[in-house]
């Protein structure tokens, strides 16, 4: 009786041109887990479709294959898709995160240049170094959380590379999701003087990272990605509020909006028309109100004749990986052929 075959990860090593020098001080040299499926090894000639997964905050690629009494790693799961029929494909986990736990998979000059080390490094590694399919039709992208984001924005922007994306639960329409934390960065930085950098280095020096400063610092994350200050005092970041009142600051927050995947839709629904699939979903209890963030989303798809498939489930944010198992093979059918 023969044994079946299994999947495997490799753990290439990437040393990034773009990410050196970058202004948060962070690795330039970083592991990328790949999937490899059960075929890989036996069938030296096959080539494979490829997903990338973007993790959410604080994520990287690795978290996705760590051991769970109650939840499958990420391996788990697709290897269960493929015994239960759908396509064997490679999947490259990344690691796009920096010292304020995210970079949105996006370039700012507070960070580095995530977008550049995604799409003009990885990608094209993997191609190089895996026995892919070549281009764009056969590669996809999806994510949750702030990996949706990224996964709707490089849709939006890069329809040459992915032309199929999944977006679980993506930070979208900032006024509902970012908004209701400002109070909760002010309250917090109350205890620093109201002095940014103070909060981030006494966090950064706490042996235990406490969830009490989780609101604060997605914030000020935030900030760092969508509006980065090289010329700014301590940290290299303008907040979208004064930091003592908590008032709104117009010019700063214009410079949010920017990055709205609902506000982006009128520039780049051309782009949107291209993609095979542009699967979106949701919890109808997101803590974060991204289920509105969707539907807000979805209306202006509706607007531009975007095509989309949106779906809303009874949960929260939290813990939704099993979602996965409805987003995954879709993609898959898109990309496989």
């Amino acid at each position: 009786m023969s044994t079946p075959m299994s999947s495997r990860i490799a753990y290439p090593t990437i040393t990034s041109s773009v990410l050196a020098g970058n202004p948060a001080g962070d690795p330039e040299v970083r592991t990328l887990p790949i999937y490899l499926p059960p075929s890989y090894d036996a069938e030296p000639e096959r080539r494979y479709p490829v997903v990338w997964m973007l993790t959410g905050f604080t994520g990287r690629g690795q978290m996705l294959l760590n051991d769970n009494l109650w939840t499958p790693t990420i391996q788990q799961q697709i290897d269960t898709l493929i015994a239960h029929g759908m396509t064997e494909i490679i999947m490259a986990l990344p690691d796009c995160t920096t010292r304020y736990g995210g970079s949105q998979y996006i370039n700012s000059a507070a960070t580095g240049q995530y977008e550049d080390y995604l799409i003009d490094e990885l990608v094209p590694f993997v191609d190089v170094h895996y026995r892919t399919l070549p281009g764009s039709q056969h590669r996809a992208v999806l994510g949750k959380s702030s990996g949706g984001y990224g996964a709707m924005i490089h849709g939006m922007k890069h329809p040459d590379v992915f032309s199929a994306i999944a977006c679980h639960s993506g930070d979208m329409a900032f006024d509902l999701c970012y908004r209701p934390d400002f109070p909760k960065l002010s309250s917090r930085l109350a205890a620093n003087q109201y002095d940014p950098q103070a909060f981030f280095e006494e966090f950064l020096a706490k042996p235990k990272k406490s969830g009490a400063d989780g609101a604060a610092l997605n914030i000020l994350a935030m900030a760092a990605c969508y509006s980065p200050n090289p010329a700014a005092t301590g940290l290299p970041i303008d907040f979208p509020i004064d930091l003592y009142t908590c008032e709104l600051r117009p010019t700063v927050w214009a410079r949010w909006l920017e990055h709205d995947p609902v506000e982006l839709v009128p520039n780049y629904a051309a782009n949107l028309k291209q993609l095979k699939l542009l699967f979106i979903d949701c919890g109808t209890r997101d803590e974060f109100n991204l289920q509105y963030g969707a539907r807000i989303l979805v209306e202006r798809l509706k607007r531009w004749d975007v095509s989309y498939e949106h779906q809303e489930f009874d949960d929260d944010h939290r813990s939704i990986s099993y979602r996965y198992d409805v987003s995954l093979p879709r993609l898959v059918q898109q990309i496989a052929g």
